[in-house]
């Protein structure tokens, strides 16, 4: 029997998925927050787009003046905000991890979201290239 290295096995995400779309300034105060946490490895935020530029319509091409696409501090590091953040996943460094950072997260949330939100524990992105990634030779 082989060894299991660590890009066969998955590590687990926590999933934070508020019941409202959150605001720039909410988004920067969370994701600041979260990377406070324990054994928080990586964190990937998803959401409505912010597009810069009209793509379709009659001012197609005009610019778009979106409040919420701006610049915000993540860590000491500007970062541009080109989402509306539905859903956050917050990757945990081991599986051991998760139950204390599962709780440290909640907490984080419920000062943060008054609105409410859901976690969830599990894998949400890929963790080791598709079929897709070799054939556009992203990987070789």
């Amino acid at each position: 029997m082989s060894n299991p290295t660590s890009e066969e096995v998955p590590l687990p995400e926590i999933q934070i998925f508020p019941e409202r779309l959150l605001l720039a300034d909410t988004t920067e105060v969370l994701l600041n927050r979260l990377h406070e946490v324990k054994n928080v490895r990586k964190i990937t935020v998803q959401g409505e787009d912010l597009p810069a530029v009209m793509k379709l319509g009659p001012g197609t091409g005009g610019p778009v003046n979106h409040p919420e696409r701006r610049i915000i501090t993540v860590v000491g590091e500007e970062v541009e905000l080109r989402v509306q953040v539905g859903r956050i996943f917050v990757e945990i460094s081991d599986i051991d991890f998760v139950t204390q950072a599962l709780k440290d997260i909640e907490e984080v949330c419920k000062d943060l979201l008054p609105f409410g939100f859901n976690l969830e524990v599990g894998r949400y992105s890929k963790f080791k290239p598709t079929v897709t990634d070799y054939k556009k030779g992203l990987v070789k």
